[in-house]
């Protein structure tokens, strides 16, 4: 898999991009470059809990769909460390609009690479919402979360897996 302008750019620094979980999710994506983004999430068995609301927002058709899409992925331990209740809260029917836009927070249309990011300080989600983008600390940070593996390519666009969730109205 190529390594892209800017996550050289983070080795080269020093910029801590690298962990176990960063190099099971590189692992995924070079064993799996010609699934969708939700096909690569499941098949990674690290974003059941974001693949579950997924299907409780009905997003899983248009996450399948042409795109081209970038997801700010968080991973199971993402949604774990949220309060107590959180996802089974966002969970409940009555409370689909909330979760979609949670969901939608977490997706820029387009296909933004890290080689790409370097110029940005945001970038509008499909919620409507402008998540920020900096190199706090050495780390790449989407608002307040760490980009732990960039550019996991997928055939409608690509993943970048984060340490937490990142929520609308918080930035």
């Amino acid at each position: 898999m190529k390594v892209s302008k800017l996550f050289a750019l983070a080795l080269a620094a020093g910029v801590a991009v690298s962990s176990p979980v960063a190099a099971q999710h590189t692992t995924m994506a070079a064993q799996h470059p010609t699934m969708d983004i939700v096909d690569t999430a499941v098949s990674a068995g690290s974003f059941e809990t974001l693949v579950a609301a997924l299907t409780a927002a009905g997003l899983v058709e248009t996450l399948k769909g042409d795109g081209p899409f970038t997801v700010f992925a968080p991973t199971d331990e993402a949604f774990a460390a949220l309060p107590e209740g959180t996802v089974a809260n966002l969970l409940k029917p009555e409370n689909i609009d909330q979760l979609v836009a949670v969901l939608t927070y977490h997706v820029v249309p387009g296909k933004v690479l890290s080689a790409d990011v370097v110029g940005l300080s945001s970038a509008k989600t499909v919620q409507g919402e402008s998540i920020s983008i900096a190199v706090k600390d050495g780390k790449v940070m989407i608002d307040e979360a760490q980009v732990v593996t960039a550019d996991i390519e997928t055939t409608n666009g690509v993943i970048h897996v984060i340490n937490q969730v990142i929520l609308p109205g918080q930035n």
